[in-house]
């Protein structure tokens, strides 16, 4: 099992800056691939970057490319997402995901491939 508890979201004006952290526990957080998702109201859970388990590879979403950056500490069992410029658009309840893989390299995209989710941390961003 891995325990995944997000904080950092809140409110913050159009171009402003917020840094998620997820803190791990439990099973060894290094086993996982990780990812960031959002929800807005009304819409599906997407989502937003994914790292894999060395932290040497990543992936972001059109809408959040050069914006966003995520990077996780192994060491410290925490990931974190960097996010820079944000947009009324990105407005939306933030989730940490972790997937289990044998892979170093793998990346998860879908919401089912991942298997441990936390509480979710609201960001709102005010125009």
């Amino acid at each position: 099992q891995v325990q995944l508890v997000e904080s950092g979201g809140g409110l913050v004006q159009s171009g402003g800056s917020l840094r998620l952290s997820c803190a791990a526990s439990g099973r060894t957080f290094s086993t996982c691939a990780t990812g960031w998702f959002r929800q807005a109201p009304g819409k599906e859970r997407e989502l937003v970057a994914s790292i894999n388990r060395v932290g040497d590879s990543t992936y972001y979403a059109d809408s959040v490319k050069g914006r966003f950056t995520i990077s996780r500490d192994n060491a410290e069992n925490t990931g974190y997402l960097q996010m820079n410029s944000l947009k009324p658009d990105d407005t939306a309840v933030y989730y940490c995901a972790a997937a289990l893989t044998t892979s170093f390299g793998a990346h998860k995209s879908a919401v089912w491939q991942y298997d441990y989710w936390g509480q979710g941390t609201q960001v709102t961003v005010s125009s």
